[in-house]
């Protein structure tokens, strides 16, 4: 990242990012409180801060245009402009195209600024006085054509074509720093010919084999551009040729007019009669605030407490010193001593990397609520475009998740709230005759619970329509007609790829994809969603996902030969396969154990992995627990916890859904990684089908009722 090498244009992009998320919050805040003076002037101070930094960092279009909006909150915190609903949306607004000023200011349209300025006009002075007009800004409305500005003297151009000598990387030269030098004189264009590189098998590595062209346009005189090449003149092909100039707003004029009246000569006789065009005022609906920033947030850089810096730096420290002390007893003679430190210090790193891991996690780790206020303005605008009263609530606000998971969130999260919106939360009429209150209330909470992060979107509407679902489901044919399902497995459906119950199609839902995104991400991020719902008392979703994706506490275990890794959060208890407790048949010939009063079905892993030879005698049972569900996996051996270094898969084992990866042994073994959900998935399905081609004519058992 361009911040970490000190790039000041990176650090203000930064730096916006926080002042636009604060003016955003308080704006929303604002909206509910409107006379609160403490949200009035965190308002004005991240409008102050932004005009005055953009201006020191060289976005000059920026700090004008956000000097306006600071001048209205300026008499909004003097109490001469009151807080309205206007000024809070247009606000809002001109927010949103100060980020693109900083984002891209080359695809910013020349009249938006103008217009947004207007519109924030009129809302002032249709409270009291004209907004005044001192600070520099382009008009907005010209009732007569103004006459064109006669443009500076273009500064002269030229064409520069080079070729280096063939050794000239022997010779040190750099042709990334010449060509930056050339442009620091001006602005330009570079074009590299590389047509003249060989295959690899005839490619030298210290000969230099391009050609690069500059149209550099500067008002520098070409002795400067020449001096650039000073120390390899004699030996570079140099050509220096003045640009033709510019064509002046007459001669393109002229030009146009030319080319237009031969095309019409053209196609007289083919000419339409069209009546004169009258230029309408274009409407412009409000921003909606994007869920994420205009640009991808750079992962590169996170925000980090000194006392955790000051932490890992303790422990680099006593890290050191064990090496030392390692690298004592390797060098000492006494073998029985050596063994015997050897193993205290074995211990000591133990407890050293444990605490670094921890230490590390905690880095990367940022609150969620970052992630949540993001979701204010998604809400505020939903709300306005669908005509309905919605209030945003949010809970844990504090609760901390790795960054890289909090970034792949945003888009499941806004696919949810906006599924709870159009399809959950009712108009406010339709609340009132079911006796609620008109405003609905959509909550987010994030709860820690054991090794993973409970994300739950909750609204009060009237929940899902599972007669609707599995009349869709049915129809097309993911459902066999009249087939026993519950609740829960029915409201599952609504994830599958193209599933909608939508009457029609709108800009918000009706595809059928915003569900099944859901569902792809979370599986990415190695969590599992679950769906609740009461008949018109609202729907309940929870994604549930690990502390982080990069080292988990895993339990190792043994399966003939291969070694394999349980997430330690997904184990809830470890049993032996005794011979009386083997086999606990149903009506259906299933395989239950007898755990904690209560019939839990099993796998055996050797069966499900095709292991051959025959397992050994006493096979252990691991209870893993995956949402509301708990399934035993027999396996041959129990090799203890093991801290888990996920590493992914390659493209080629994309496809194997059962494994989440793989991690490193220490003795240089790799054990893959469960996907406990998926592999209960597959022995289901597995023991259907066995089931299935001992009697076709028999009827699922119960065996699916207790995995689900």
């Amino acid at each position: 990242m361009n911040i970490l090498s000190g790039d000041p244009s990176e650090i203000f992009r930064q730096e916006a990012d926080e002042l636009f998320v604060q003016l955003e919050t308080a704006l929303l805040d604002l909206e509910r409180a409107p006379g609160d003076k403490e949200t009035i002037a965190s308002a004005f101070r991240a409008l102050h801060t932004i005009k005055g930094s953009g201006a020191m960092f060289g976005f000059e279009a920026l700090a004008k245009f956000t000097h306006h909006v600071e001048t209205v909150f300026d008499r909004v915190r003097n109490g001469d402009v009151p807080v309205t609903p206007g000024l809070i949306g247009v606000t809002l607004i001109a927010r949103d195209h100060m980020r693109l000023l900083i984002d891209a200011p080359h695809q910013v349209d020349a009249a938006a600024g103008p217009a947004i300025l207007a519109d924030l006009d009129r809302v002032v002075r249709g409270q009291g006085e004209e907004l005044p007009r001192k600070p520099v800004a382009p008009p907005v409305r010209v009732v007569a054509p103004a006459p064109a500005p006669v443009p500076p003297p273009a500064a002269p151009g030229y064409r520069i074509r080079f070729v280096l000598p063939a050794n000239a990387f022997v010779l040190g030269t750099n042709p990334a720093s010449m060509i930056r030098e050339m442009l620091e004189m001006g602005s330009g264009k570079v074009r590299c010919d590389a047509s003249e590189v060989p295959g690899l098998d005839g490619l030298d590595p210290e000969r230099c084999y391009l050609r690069w062209e500059i149209e550099l346009i500067t008002s520098h005189a070409v002795e400067a551009i020449e001096d650039v090449f000073l120390f390899i003149r004699h030996e570079t092909q140099l050509t220096i040729e003045p640009l033709p100039p510019a064509p002046t707003p007459e001669e393109a004029m002229v030009a146009v007019e030319s080319v237009g009246s031969e095309r019409a000569e053209s196609a007289e006789s083919t000419k339409p009669v069209v009546a004169p065009v009258v230029a309408e005022p274009v409407a412009r609906a409000p921003v909606s605030a994007p869920a994420s920033s205009g640009k991808p947030a750079p992962e590169g850089v996170v925000k980090v407490n000194a006392d955790r810096i000051n932490g890992l730096m303790n422990q680099v420290g006593e890290l050191v010193i064990v090496q030392s002390r390692l690298k004592q007893i390797a060098h000492s003679g006494e073998e029985e001593l050596s063994i015997l430190s050897l193993r205290a210090v074995v211990e000591e790193m133990g407890r050293l990397v444990s605490e670094l891991r921890e230490t590390t996690k905690g880095i990367r780790m940022v609150p969620i609520g970052s992630l949540f206020g993001r979701f204010r303005r998604v809400v505020r605008d939903l709300s306005k475009e669908l005509g309905k009263q919605v209030r945003l609530e949010t809970r844990g606000e504090e609760t901390e998740l790795d960054k890289t998971m909090v970034e792949s969130l945003n888009d499941p999260l806004v696919h949810l709230i906006r599924n709870a919106m159009d399809h959950g939360i009712e108009h406010a009429e339709a609340r009132r005759l079911a006796g609620k209150e008109e405003e609905g209330v959509l909550l987010l909470t994030a709860t820690h619970v054991g090794g993973q992060v409970l994300i739950a979107v909750d609204d009060d509407g009237k929940g899902l329509n599972l007669d609707r679902i599995r009349a869709k489901a049915e129809e097309r044919g993911l459902l066999a007609y009249g087939a026993e399902i519950s609740d829960a497995d029915l409201a599952q459906l609504i994830f599958h790829p193209g599933f909608s119950t939508a009457q029609s199609v709108t800009g918000l839902s009706g595809r059928g994809v915003g569900m099944d995104v859901v569902k792809k991400s979370i599986d990415a991020l190695r969590g599992n969603v679950e769906v609740s719902s009461q008949p018109g008392a609202g729907c309940r979703v929870v994604l549930r996902l690990p502390l982080t994706l990069a080292i988990i506490d895993g339990l190792l275990l043994k399966v003939g030969e291969e070694r394999y890794i349980v997430p330690l959060s997904n184990v809830d208890a470890i049993v032996e396969l005794a011979d009386a407790a083997l086999e606990h048949p149903g009506e259906e010939g299933n395989r239950f154990l007898f755990i904690r009063d209560e019939l839990v079905p099993f796998l055996h892993l050797r069966d499900l992995f095709a292991v051959p030879g025959s397992p050994p005698p006493h096979e252990k049972v691991v209870i893993v627990v995956v949402g509301k569900r708990r399934v035993g996996l027999v396996v041959d051996q129990i090799l203890g916890d093991h801290q888990t270094v996920i590493k992914s898969l390659s493209r080629l084992h994309a496809d194997v859904k059962s494994f989440s990866g793989a991690t490193i042994l220490g003795d240089g073994r790799v054990a893959l990684i469960l996907e406990i959900d998926h592999l209960i998935e597959f022995g289901q399905h597995r023991e259907e089908r066995l089931r299935d081609a001992l009697d076709p004519a028999r009827k699922r058992g119960s065996y699916e009722t207790l995995v689900r």
